[in-house]
């Protein structure tokens, strides 16, 4: 059964980033108000709150945190049922060196492709960048149930959002990466990722 709060989360229903938060939320069972943010009407409350009026925003009573990992990290440690970081240091810190290489990697070339202030020369080549790389590493995703982990991890809640936008992007994986097609079939199916889909998200894949 989920957490009851008076949590807020301050979301962009088509950004990447605030759909890892929406992620995390859900596979902690925990409800959220989630407000619904357009870029052109800034809710006066996120402007009170935080500096930069940037999303995702999680409000907890009196707390505000506004960057992506940060709010991941405070979830887990504030609901920590079911964990999605391991137990033992090691192998956290490899969690969060996956998650750092997955933003450098995927995600800012992610960002590139979706940047409509980004040349035509410079989406098309980030584009090329992240279907290699991706169908590079596919092998990777047929040796665990999860992203290098056989446990539902905060590593898997950076990646999935991206690889529900590959449609958006423009890119369609080949035949080879078919462990990594696997992967995204299974957790895409998964409920709590269901859940934290906004319609937005569902008009990406005709589901």
């Amino acid at each position: 059964m989920g957490a009851t709060n008076r949590l807020a989360c301050y979301s962009d229903p088509a950004d990447h980033y605030c759909h890892r938060v929406r992620l995390v939320l859900a596979e902690k069972g925990v409800t959220a108000q989630i407000v619904d943010v357009a870029a052109d009407r800034l809710p006066p409350r996120l402007v009170e709150v935080n500096p930069y009026a940037s999303v995702p925003t999680l409000v907890d009573r009196d707390l505000a945190l506004y960057e992506p990992t940060v709010v991941m990290e405070y979830l887990e440690e504030r609901y920590p049922h079911p964990p999605l970081m391991p137990v033992y240091p090691v192998a956290r810190g490899n969690s969060r060196l996956l998650m750092h290489r997955i933003q450098r990697d995927w995600c800012a070339l992610a960002d590139v492709i979706l940047d409509p202030r980004a040349s035509e020369a410079a989406r098309s080549e980030a584009r090329k960048s992240l279907r290699e790389s991706l169908t590079g590493v596919s092998p990777l995703f047929g040796e665990f149930a999860c992203f290098m982990s056989e446990e539902q991890s905060l590593v898997d809640c950076c990646l999935l959002p991206i690889l529900w936008r590959l449609p958006v992007l423009g890119i369609e994986l080949p035949r080879q990466a078919k462990p990594l097609l696997d992967y995204m079939e299974r957790q895409f199916a998964r409920e709590p990722f269901q859940a934290s889909l906004s319609a937005t998200e569902r008009e990406m894949r005709k589901l």
